[in-house]
Formats: C-alpha cells, sequence, structure tokens
C-alpha cells in the first residue's frame, strides 16, 4: 500500500511540473481561464505588455479570448465609446425649422460671381462675409432663428422676408457683370510733418471716422491729383506701395512690407554648450500691413470698402543683465533685450461716389518703413529708431479693368494677390 502511494503522489508531482512548464511556455497575453465566469491575466499582461499574439492590432492589457476561442476575433470595447450622461437637460427637436417669424428658405445661386474668380480656392466665401458684415453676427445667433450657408455655386439661406431682402442686394452686387474685376489706385503715403493740412484745407470734405485719431476726406479726382502733385515736392514725403492694383469684387487683397527684427529674449542653461548656456532668438516682424475689401453697389456709382491697416515698429531694445552661473563660470552676467514697441491699429468701413477719392490720416504714428540710408533725418532724432511720420492711405476707384487677348489685365495693372513691397 505505501508503494502505491509513492508512487500516485510521484505521478501527480510529474503532472504539476508539466502543468508549470506548459503554463511559462504559453503567450505572455494569452488570458487563462479561471474556472466558470472568470478569467486572469499574467503579469506581463497586467503590466500592458507586449501585444496578443493571434491579435497584433489588440493593445496591451485588453481582455482576450478564452483558450477554447482562441481562433475566433476578441470584441474589444473602447474607454472612448463609453457615452457620458450630459449634465444639461436634452430633449429631440420639434423635427422641422421653427418659422415663429415667417422664416423662408431660399437658395440663391451665386456660380456667375465664384466661376469668374480664380485667384481664391473658396471665393463663395466673400459673399459670406460681406452678408455678415452688413446685418451683424447677431441677427444669426439670436432669435429668430436663422441659418447661412453657401458652396461654389449656392447659398442657402433661413430667415424672415426682411433678412432676404438684405441679402438678395447683397447677393446681386456680386453677381451683376458690372461688379468685375475693378481697376483701384491704394497709396500708401507717409510725410514727415501734419502741416499739409494748412494748405489743402479747403479741398477736403469730411466724412466720420470711429477709430482714435484717424481722419478721413472725400476729394474730387483732379483735387486729389493736384494734392499728390504738392505733396510730392516736399521733401519728407515717400511713398510704400503700388498705386495699380487689380481687384475682384468683394475679395480682399493685401499689401504689406514686413521686415524680421531679431533679437536675444531669453537664455536658457545648457551644460553641453559653451560658455554653460544658449541664448533663445526671438523675431518681431515690423512693418506695415493694408487689407482692402472692396464692393461696388448695384449701379456702379457708389462702393463700400473695409480698410484694415496695421502698422508695427520697434522703438528700441532695452537691454536687461541677467546672471547666469555655471559650474564654468559661476559668477557669469549676460545681456538679454526687451522690445519697445510703437503698434497702430485702423479697422474702418467706408462708402463713397465712385467719382471721388477717399483719404485717410490714421495720424502721426510709427512710420511703416525705415528712411533710405542717404536720406536726412525729417525730426530733430538723429536715429531712426522711433521714427514718426503722418501715414496717409489714397484709395481711388478706376473702372472696369480693361483685358488685353489671353484674359490677362491691360494697362500695366497688377494682381494684387501677387504684391508685395515697392515697385
Amino acid at each position: 500500500m505505501s508503494i502505491a502511494r509513492w508512487f500516485l503522489a510521484g505521478v501527480g508531482v510529474v503532472a504539476l511540473s508539466a502543468a508549470t512548464w506548459a503554463r511559462a511556455q504559453s503567450p505572455p497575453d494569452v488570458v487563462r481561464t479561471a474556472g466558470a465566469g472568470g478569467s486572469t491575466t499574467n503579469d506581463a499582461n497586467a503590466a500592458g505588455g507586449a501585444q496578443n499574439w493571434r491579435n497584433p492590432g489588440a493593445a496591451a492589457g485588453t481582455p482576450t479570448t478564452t483558450d477554447a476561442g482562441l481562433d475566433s476575433q476578441p470584441q474589444l470595447t473602447p474607454v472612448s465609446s463609453v457615452t457620458r450622461q450630459p449634465l444639461a437637460h436634452v430633449t429631440k427637436g420639434p423635427g422641422t425649422l421653427p418659422n415663429d417669424a415667417g422664416q423662408q428658405w431660399r437658395d440663391y445661386d451665386i456660380s456667375p460671381y465664384t466661376l469668374r474668380v480664380t485667384t481664391t480656392n473658396r471665393p463663395e466665401q466673400a459673399v459670406v462675409d460681406w452678408i455678415l458684415r452688413e446685418t451683424g453676427n447677431d441677427a444669426w445667433h439670436s432669435e429668430p432663428l436663422g441659418l447661412l450657408m453657401a458652396n461654389r455655386r449656392t447659398l442657402r439661406v433661413y430667415h424672415t422676408p426682411e433678412m432676404h431682402a438684405l441679402v438678395a442686394d447683397i447677393v446681386d452686387r456680386f453677381v451683376s457683370s458690372e461688379a468685375e474685376t475693378q481697376a483701384f489706385g491704394v497709396r500708401v503715403v507717409t510725410l514727415g510733418s501734419p502741416n499739409w493740412r494748412a494748405k489743402s484745407h479747403a479741398m477736403l470734405h469730411s466724412v466720420p471716422v470711429q477709430s482714435q485719431g484717424a481722419q478721413a476726406w472725400l476729394l474730387a479726382k483732379e483735387d486729389a491729383s493736384l494734392l499728390l502733385a504738392d505733396l510730392r515736392r516736399r521733401s519728407d514725403f515717400r511713398e510704400h506701395s503700388s498705386p495699380h492694383l487689380l481687384v475682384h469684387n468683394g475679395q480682399s487683397t493685401i499689401v504689406s512690407q514686413i521686415r524680421p527684427h531679431n533679437y536675444v529674449r531669453n537664455v536658457t542653461l545648457n551644460a553641453n554648450a559653451w560658455p554653460g548656456y544658449v541664448p533663445e532668438q526671438g523675431q518681431i516682424d515690423e512693418g506695415y500691413s493694408l487689407e482692402f475689401t472692396p464692393l461696388l453697389s448695384l449701379d456702379g456709382h457708389t462702393i463700400d470698402a473695409v480698410l484694415k491697416c496695421h502698422v508695427d515698429q520697434v522703438e528700441k531694445m532695452v537691454p536687461v543683465m541677467v546672471d547666469v552661473p555655471t559650474p564654468m563660470a559661476p559668477r557669469q552676467r549676460t545681456k538679454i533685450e526687451v522690445p519697445q514697441m510703437s503698434s497702430v491699429r485702423l479697422h474702418e468701413k467706408f462708402r463713397w461716389p465712385t467719382d471721388h477719392v477717399l483719404l485717410v490720416s490714421l495720424g502721426v504714428v510709427a512710420s511703416p518703413t525705415p528712411a533710405a540710408p542717404n536720406a536726412l533725418p525729417t525730426s530733430l532724432s538723429l536715429t531712426n529708431q522711433g521714427a514718426r511720420s503722418d501715414l496717409l492711405l489714397f484709395v481711388e476707384n478706376r473702372g472696369k479693368t480693361p483685358t488685353a487677348p489671353g484674359g490677362q489685365p491691360a494697362g500695366g495693372v497688377r494682381e494684387a494677390n501677387n504684391y508685395r513691397g515697392r515697385y
């Protein structure tokens, strides 16, 4: 009897060793069954180890199949699929658009306009932008309910009949044949002193401006030509932009002169670099940027235009000495710079007759560009940093652009979107 017990115990030890060896040789991510309704994972799987050897796409630590179903695909439930219960009370809508104020759905065909504008990928956006300028954003985000969207062929609007009347007028101004590509003269001029007003005050007709410090006037085209000829005789006169621009009706064009100004704004300790720190470079784009967006009236006698002008100037760099102790130089110091800047912003919408010239003055502000290297200073300052000048904008409509054979503009008129810098 003792021999039989010894034999059975030996068989059990062998079976246990075989099971242990088989378990050690099994893939680390295979989940072993632990009885009815339960499963366990090995240490590698619990720690997010290697991917499942039968399902390489399964993430480490995710439940997989049992021994009986290793050949079937696992049922994975991503954590992101768990829906969160909203705190706000949410109900289903009525299923139809409300029309308490008599709203109507209308589709406007804007393809006659979008097909002739090839300088931008989304010409329909200009139509939407002008509608929002004329009606205001609140009209589409408050009661009564309104909807506004557009693609290259159709403008879809859901609003009251009164709002549709405004939208229809704007759309007609875009699709009208009179509103094809127009030529404009846009001049950016600076003068060292604003005393030019004394001689030209009689020919200037003031128009209201909302921006502080800015002024605007209307001039007859003949008077504008005489004024420009008189200003060019001054030694402090400078012109910064091309006067001939080709602008698609309703679209925006930008004329700019931007130059980078580099400086050291910070230092970072770095033991691998000599002398133990690395200067952190900063950059400021200084100069001017003028964005011009015109829209002609349906009869072509008046023009609405939005002017956005930004002028940024670095007056000087204020030096600051900071301690940078390193093992190589414990008492080391270096210089960083803090920019002292002057910035001007103008964002205005104007309406004036097409047979007149709009003149806008931003006041005596930071000069948009530095003076010529050999130019004499126009003020008592012997340096160009912090220079000030009277910044003037001349805007003139020159009518529909004549085209040469091949569809190119004639008469030396240039595409505004391709222009950067002086001419």
